[in-house]
């Protein structure tokens, strides 16, 4: 029987799943991958995840709209995220963020949204999804000064690809660090040197499927079977058993999203 693992970040309403998620599932479990949380990006994928979730007892959703997509949401989308965050099985609030990698949504509308989910967050007792591309600074920024007005901030840094600096910050103000496919990357012993230093009571695992699949999956569809590959290389990394890291991790998904 494989050790039980969570896949803490999935996109399975994309459409790629469209044909065959049941076969996905099977693949999820038979890999160990017990709970899966599906990420929304819009107030219609909001939907999408919560119904998800409803149908598959493995999935719970997050509702939100990621900062890429704000300049394309309207006062309904944000009513609507509201209306969701008490429904069923929502975990957490996002994914939100910031990003300068791409141009599509200005960024003090960014920023405003994101402080918007963080204070929803804060309200519902929801930890919080954050995206960040090339925009550390700014989360930091907005994440220490609610941090000193409110206290710790639960939440986790998806898909983590920030430096050693960064992850400190996160981490000094109550953050998960969650780690995906990149991480395994040739290319990525940078990152694999901060997977090492945090802690082992804040780390996460994830896929962001469908992307970014991990080695040796590079190039494929991700899906949360291939999770399993990120939480042995950062075992492998972290010189510790893969039961160990993967009992740790488990618990800290249960710890910061509630129990799954």
């Amino acid at each position: 029987m494989p050790p039980e693992l969570i896949d803490t970040h999935a996109h399975l309403d994309d459409e790629r799943f469209a044909a065959d998620l049941p076969a996905v599932l099977e693949r999820a479990a038979a890999a160990g991958v017990s709970r899966i949380i599906v990420v929304a990006t819009t107030a219609a994928t909001s939907r999408v995840c919560v119904d998800l979730a409803a149908r598959h007892a493995p999935l719970f959703a997050t509702v939100g709209i990621q900062p890429n997509h704000v300049a394309e949401a309207g006062p309904a989308d944000w009513d609507e995220v509201v209306h969701l965050a008490t429904a069923g099985k929502v975990v957490a609030l996002g994914e939100t963020g910031l990003d300068r990698h791409w141009d599509y949504t200005p960024f003090p509308q960014q920023e405003d949204y994101f402080a918007r989910h963080v204070e929803l967050a804060r309200k519902h007792g929801l930890p919080v999804v954050i995206h960040c591309r090339e925009a550390e600074a700014d989360v930091v920024r907005m994440l220490r000064a609610d941090h000193d007005r409110h206290g710790p901030v639960r939440g986790v840094m998806h898909s983590f690809t920030g430096d050693a600096a960064t992850a400190r910050d996160c981490l000094a103000m109550g953050l998960h660090i969650s780690f995906a496919g990149m991480v395994t990357y040739k290319n990525a012993q940078a990152l694999r040197d901060v997977a090492k230093d945090v802690p082992a009571d804040r780390l996460l695992v994830e896929t962001d499927s469908p992307y970014l699949a991990p080695v040796p999956e590079r190039g494929k569809r991700n899906e949360p079977a291939f999770v399993a590959h990120t939480a042995a290389l950062l075992a492998r990394e972290r010189g510790v058993e893969l039961e160990a890291l993967t009992r740790d991790t488990t618990h800290n998904a249960r710890a910061l999203f509630g129990p799954l």
